[in-house]
């Protein structure tokens, strides 16, 4: 799939699977699934036919792998990112000792006062690395990349998750817990 076509697949995908399947008229079930063929059929209704290559191709594209097919292939779902309500079933797990957040230099000041907040989606999204991290913060303009104290937080209790495609998932990170990395 050419580059800029892979692009547009790929943005379309994360409107439809993560906020707005109503939008084209799109069902998730309960844990974020929709069917395949719903999907390419509701695609094309909406005027922007996707090709079931496409979607292998965006589904196994390189890199932060967003969307995952069941083990049938006959369902689809973002690993994570999701502002409407499902629940994608990733049990609870131990994370390293330190995690990373990407941002750009305009959120900074509030972030550091405040903290990590999901901003309209489900969780806030962390990395396991400071390059993913920085590549996060980059589709903003200059990255900034803060660490986060994750054996802290789950030393006091606060839950993590780790997505299917490796993104970590928590509920919020306190200002407390964040230390700038340069």
């Amino acid at each position: 799939m050419a580059g800029h076509r892979a692009v547009t697949v790929s943005k379309f995908l994360a409107k439809h699977l993560r906020h707005r399947p109503d939008a084209i008229g799109l069902t998730l079930d309960a844990a974020g699934w929709a069917s395949v063929d719903e999907l390419l059929a509701a695609s094309e209704r909406a005027g922007f036919a996707i090709s079931r290559d496409e979607l292998d191709a965006a589904v196994h594209a390189p890199g932060k792998r967003r969307y995952v097919f069941d083990e049938s292939g006959k369902r689809i779902r973002a690993a994570q990112g999701h502002s409407v309500a499902v629940d994608l079933g990733y049990e609870p797990a131990v994370p390293p000792a330190v995690l990373y957040h990407g941002t750009h230099p305009g959120a900074l000041a509030a972030i550091l006062a405040q903290g990590l907040a999901p901003m309209g989606r489900r969780h806030v999204h962390l990395s396991a690395d400071v390059a993913t991290a920085r590549q996060v913060g980059a589709r903003r303009g200059r990255p900034v990349v803060l660490a986060v104290d994750a054996a802290g937080l789950h030393a006091a209790g606060h839950p993590f998750h780790v997505a299917a495609n490796g993104v970590w998932l928590t509920d919020a990170v306190p200002a407390d817990r964040l230390s700038r990395v340069d």
